[in-house]
């Protein structure tokens, strides 16, 4: 290579301060390659470079062994963090991946492993990864371009990304390929009288409430500014407007995607309606959202509100909890969180929302709410809806870098009743859940009839996400099956649950879409529709 050299690790040993004076000499990419006798670590070589060199490139070409895989992706991992933008590890390329049959259109925006950006994009948000390939398309013909490649390698397996948030895990994968639309994240108002407001599926909801709060509007989204629109958007949004204005896909007018076939299509209520409802509470079963058409509602500022309670009987809090959730108004949203009870007392976090910039009307609404225990601390502010989803940190350049494989559990809870509230304390007292989670549904959700969306389940109190660590969480969460209707795919890792996830009726009628418009089923790394199924 004109831009570096090549030095035998065996020829090294003899005069390591001699090999590092020649490297800084020569400048560009110096290529450490092992020796067939022997001769220095590459790696421990490598870190060692970074440490006594200032200009030198460090490379260190595909074949460069390690004890396994997952061994020479971390010490890729740990080199990146000692060289930086010294690193110039070549690809490591992943079996059954046509490396050189890339596209062109995206070749330089994708990552493999040993790439130095690989690090920010083979993770997700609280999930480790380690994908063969990630293809960064940032336009309607780059998707396509994806969607042929991923056709000649139906083999492996297809994440498909938008923010990298997703609970359920299933944006990334282990020696597969993921689509990753995070660039396409433009965020514009096309119709203000109307307003209607055009958001490309890599937005994250910060950004999208950031730009509509200028206009005294908010699309309601879920409870984290750092989530992806294009994840939450096709599957349901469950958030602290949703009582007042409805799921996010009720504010959907419509949606623009890439099929399997590589096709562009537009979906709304007047064209392709039957792939505009599936859409809707569906997920990624039907193609790659490349654009999103909302319609905003207007809202100024909010009672925004963090509550911790102490509860000595978790039982009664929860039956207590219920009963005030069922009553409140249409303006008041409030979410439960708590985990396993320590020394016999349970720590439960209350957040939530009021649709008011009144204080005395904040603090009626939350009142009832924070009788539900002892209250420990509370913050509460009249604040903007942007404020509030502007919390979320922002991910910035380097990626996700989660770890390890939660296992995440979901349902919709028609009543909270006090034979669900003791379960649930039973549930936590096993020790196999360390997350738990109600969030309040009811309101404007069930003024949608439920064969309007792909997402059926509009009549529940609320939505139930438990997570664990293992696969015994399972035992423990399903003697709890009784007590439930349904599930919300976004918040379960399970992908084989489909009759809990849509009604029958539903259900049929996705599959017939599904044959029609994916039936080679390239899309089913997801809680995938499987067009061969026929009931």
């Amino acid at each position: 290579m004109t831009e570096g050299i090549a030095l035998d690790l065996a020829a090294a040993q003899a005069d390591p301060d001699g090999f590092a004076a020649l490297a800084e000499r020569a400048g560009g990419t110096v290529f450490l390659h092992e020796s067939d006798d022997g001769g220095l670590d590459p790696w421990t070589t490598a870190v060692w470079l970074a440490g006594r060199t200032q200009g030198v490139r460090i490379g260190l070409p595909g074949t460069v062994s390690a004890a396994s895989a997952q061994m020479r992706e971390k010490s890729y991992e740990s080199l990146e963090i000692l060289a930086g933008p010294r690193l110039a590890a070549a690809i490591q390329r992943r079996d059954g991946i046509d490396y050189d049959g890339i596209p062109a259109s995206l070749a330089d925006g994708a990552v493999a492993p040993g790439d130095p950006r690989y690090r920010g994009r083979k993770s997700t948000y609280m999930r480790g990864g380690s994908p063969g390939l990630v293809l960064r398309p940032r336009t309607v013909a780059e998707v396509a371009d994806a969607l042929a490649f991923a056709s000649r390698h139906q083999h492996l397996p297809l994440g498909l990304r938008s923010g990298g948030h997703g609970i359920s895990g299933r944006s990334t994968n282990d020696g597969g390929l993921v689509i990753d639309v995070g660039l396409m994240n433009d965020v514009q108002v096309l119709d203000e009288p109307r307003r209607l407001v055009r958001v490309g599926p890599g937005a994250t909801w910060k950004q999208v409430a950031a730009v509509l709060d200028k206009y005294d509007w908010a699309i309601g989204s879920g409870d984290y500014g750092g989530v992806g629109v294009g994840g939450l958007a096709t599957a349901g949004g469950i958030g602290f407007m949703s009582r007042e204005h409805g799921l996010t896909i009720d504010q959907l007018r419509a949606v623009e995607l890439v099929l399997a076939d590589g096709t562009a299509v537009r979906a709304s209520a007047d064209e392709n309606q039957e792939l505009f409802w599936a859409v809707r509470g569906a997920g990624a079963n039907f193609g790659v959202a490349t654009a999103f058409e909302f319609e905003a509602a207007p809202v100024h500022e909010v009672g925004w509100a963090q509550l911790a309670l102490v509860s000595p009987d978790l039982e009664q809090t929860l039956v207590q909890f219920g009963e005030v959730a069922r009553t409140a108004p249409r303006d008041t949203t409030v979410f439960f969180l708590t985990g396993p009870p320590r020394q016999g007392q349970s720590v439960v976090q209350l957040y939530g929302m009021v649709d008011s910039g009144d204080p005395d009307t904040v603090v009626e609404r939350l009142t009832p709410f924070a009788s539900t225990g002892l209250l420990a601390q509370q913050q509460v502010v009249i604040t903007r809806y942007a404020d509030v989803m502007g919390q979320a940190a922002d991910v910035g350049p380097g990626g996700h870098h989660g770890q390890g494989e939660p296992v995440a559990r979901s349902a919709f809870l028609p009543r909270l009743t006090p034979e669900f509230a003791r379960d649930v304390v039973e549930l936590l007292a096993s020790g196999q859940v360390f997350f738990f989670q109600l969030r309040h549904m009811g309101g404007a959700i069930a003024d949608t009839p439920s064969d309007a969306t792909a997402f059926a389940h509009r009549t529940p109190e609320f939505s139930v996400t438990a997570m664990g660590s293992s696969g015994a969480v399972d035992e423990a969460w399903d003697r709890l099956a009784h007590h439930f209707d349904g599930l919300y795919l976004s918040f379960d890792t399970r992908t084989d649950r489909q009759t809990d996830a849509f009604p029958p009726a539903t259900l049929a009628r996705l599959r017939t879409l599904k044959r029609e418009l994916d039936p080679g089923n390239l899309f089913r790394d997801n809680f995938n529709i499987d067009p061969e199924v026929q009931k």
